[in-house]
């Protein structure tokens, strides 16, 4: 009897400690492309990327997207990242030509499993523009599993148009639709710099789809001081968010921030980090 009950009571505790709730740290940061321009006005990239490289470990990201990181910035970055790896490819030629929508992650907690990318287009497997976008648009996606527990989920990161209107309408359609296709029902994170705010049309596709809903609408805690692009002025005041990280319902989201540091009076990039705290469930 003493025996049984010994097995009942280790039972219980190994199911317990498989279903408790664990955390993530989530971002998502539009790294600011590098060019000349940005060198002469004093935000280059070789000055920049270091203070972004420690604001990424300072808050112990797990998994974030990034966006429009060319290749050797990307490379740049995970050497100033160790323990980070990154997926993605490149928007012009799907291989290492042209902006990224890279995701990284750290690679001793998470198991690559499937990934992936399709443009934001009517043609979605090669490198082109859609509807009245002015640039191509690439979407890209991974599905991971926790070694640890064995938490499966998807992470999709995107950067939509700077000019189209149709084209971010219709990617943001294309989006919810992808992810229901590849997806499912599984516990999904979007990431992304979406060149629309929280009062967009294209912004309610999203969030009023049944499927996604924006950690910051999420979170009861909040620390947003800023609009999310600051054009590389750290005075920027305002509430426009157009960086947003959406999760599926199996996400309970903790805290929401827009971070607002700065090194010796500039930011990072032109855009603030974005970062949502939360908890998931993780049954093995």
């Amino acid at each position: 009897m003493k025996i049984r009950l010994t097995l009942i009571l280790l039972l219980l505790t190994v199911t317990v400690s498989f279903t408790k709730a664990q955390q993530l740290n989530i971002g998502t940061y539009n790294l600011r492309y590098s060019n000349q321009g940005d060198s002469t006005a004093g935000n280059g990239w070789g000055q920049r990327f270091p203070w972004a490289a420690k604001l990424i470990q300072f808050q112990d990201l797990d998994i974030f997207g990034t966006q429009e990181a060319k290749y050797h910035q990307l490379t740049e970055l995970t050497d100033s990242l160790p323990g980070y790896k990154w997926i993605g490819a490149g928007r012009d030629d799907g291989k290492h030509g042209g902006e990224h929508s890279a995701i990284f992650y750290k690679a001793d907690r998470f198991k690559l499993l499937k990934t992936g990318d399709f443009w934001m287009s009517t043609i979605t497997d090669k490198p082109n523009k859609g509807w009245d976008a002015a640039l191509p648009r690439i979407c890209t996606w991974a599905q991971f599993r926790e070694v640890k527990t064995g938490f499966t989920f998807y992470f999709f990161n995107l950067h939509m148009d700077h000019i189209g209107v149709v084209a971010r309408h219709e990617s943001a359609k294309l989006v919810v639709q992808k992810i229901k296709q590849m997806a499912g029902n599984a516990p999904t994170i979007l990431t992304g710099d979406f060149n629309v705010d929280q009062t967009s049309d294209s912004y309610a596709v999203i969030n009023n789809s049944g499927l996604l809903k924006d950690s910051y609408m999420l979170s009861p805690v909040k620390l947003a001081p800023s609009n999310t692009f600051n054009e590389f002025n750290a005075n920027t005041a305002g509430d426009k968010r157009i960086d947003h990280i959406f999760v599926t319902k199996q996400f309970k989201v903790k805290r929401y921030g827009i971070l607002t540091n700065t090194y010796h009076g500039r930011t990072p990039s032109d855009h603030y980090p974005v970062v949502a705290i939360m908890d998931y469930r993780a049954t093995k």
